[in-house]
């Protein structure tokens, strides 16, 4: 039987398998995809985030990925740009996950693909094909798909009208680099927001966070909405220019942003997106990701599975401040009423976007 068991070998679950293997724990790291896939989420890393990484591992140098140092933001005709704290990077899912999963394996872990786990019930993990896999410590990583017995609950105000996640890739093109380069742009409309990232082959990472009110005037249809918004808004418009419309939008239904875990039973640990889904406007999930990943270790080291429980309260207790500023400023970015004077803002006071860059990353201990 192995000391852990971690479902999900996205970044939280990969993070939480090294550090496990390297302190001599017998480590099982489940994924359900036969292959390393492209994630909708997550291809901004920042500087607090590439330190994590570095800890690992991971060179920033291997993962080959657009240096960012800037952050633009865009409202109508309104616009901005801040230097960034630090030095930040694009990078896609597919590159992260697989230097993280190597760093895995290289370290001791047992990487499984194709296991699809189903539920979770008393140390024992239910796998799709009627496998029961036992552990007396088990980690939750599966991402922002919800995990059938583990409820994650929006909002109030969210419930009658969710938010969905849509991503378009724009491929690579000197336009793309000259618009975009070294920054990480933010566009800004009524009901939700835009973000975009060059990644390691110079093509674009373009998320969406988009209430499903919006969607739904466009007649459900994402591309639609995304056309429309680009007619609507000329500096996304100019970046949507050389879409491969052809290649379709992937989608996520119903992301719980704000939401986060506070209680867990003995002997699971919950991380990633199924402890807390920070608004990516101000927040960033990746660093959520590694640093939950960071604090379950250490707690397993000292308590092992006993210490889950008091692990998910601590990391509740740190999300409080930075989820509650990345709710605000998501809310302010979503309301054109407040959203137009975001852009102006932030170009008089440019230590208030480094304030709330800082202040919205996630500290673990």
């Amino acid at each position: 039987m192995s000391d852990a068991i971690v479902v999900g070998a996205g970044p939280a679950g990969s993070a939480a398998a090294i550090g496990l293997a390297r302190a001599g724990a017998t480590t099982l790291l489940l994924e359900r995809a036969r292959e390393t896939g492209d994630a909708l989420c997550g291809g901004f890393l920042s500087w607090q985030t590439l330190q994590r990484l570095d800890a690992l591992g991971i060179e920033r140098a291997a993962l080959g990925g657009q240096a960012v140092r800037r952050v633009s933001l865009f409202a109508g005709q309104r616009q901005s740009e801040t230097t960034l704290p630090g030095e930040a990077m694009g990078v896609s899912r597919r590159g992260l996950d697989n230097a993280l999963q190597a760093a895995a394996v290289a370290a001791g872990a047992g990487l499984e693909r194709g296991v699809h786990a189903t539920a979770l019930d008393g140390g024992v993990v239910q796998t799709r094909d009627d496998a029961a896999l036992a552990a007396p410590a088990i980690f939750l990583a599966a991402g922002k798909h919800g995990f059938r017995g583990f409820a994650r609950e929006p909002a109030e105000w969210q419930r009658a009208d969710p938010v969905m996640g849509l991503r378009l890739r724009l491929p690579a093109h000197p336009a793309l680099g000259r618009l975009v380069g070294d920054a990480v742009e933010l566009h800004l409309f009524d009901r939700g927001y835009a973000g975009l990232v060059q990644q390691e082959d110079g093509s674009g990472n373009l998320c969406l966070a988009v209430h499903k009110s919006r969607l739904d005037e466009a007649g459900g249809d994402p591309s639609t909405l995304l056309r429309a918004l680009g007619d609507a808004m000329p500096h996304l418009g100019a970046r949507l220019a050389h879409a491969d419309w052809s290649s379709g939008l992937d989608a996520i239904g119903h992301v719980p942003y704000g939401w986060r875990s506070c209680d867990t039973a003995p002997g699971l640990f919950r991380l990633g997106d199924q402890a807390g889904v920070i608004p990516s406007l101000a927040g960033e999930g990746m660093g959520l990701a590694l640093a939950s990943a960071d604090a379950a270790v250490a707690a397993w080291r000292d308590g092992r599975g006993a210490a889950a429980p008091a692990f998910q309260k601590r990391l509740a207790a740190r999300m409080t401040r930075p989820f509650a500023l990345a709710n605000l400023v998501w809310r302010m970015a979503e309301n054109p009423g407040t959203a137009k004077f975001i852009p102006r803002a932030a170009s008089l006071f440019p230590g208030m976007v480094r304030m709330i860059s800082q202040a919205t990353r996630i500290d673990p201990r």
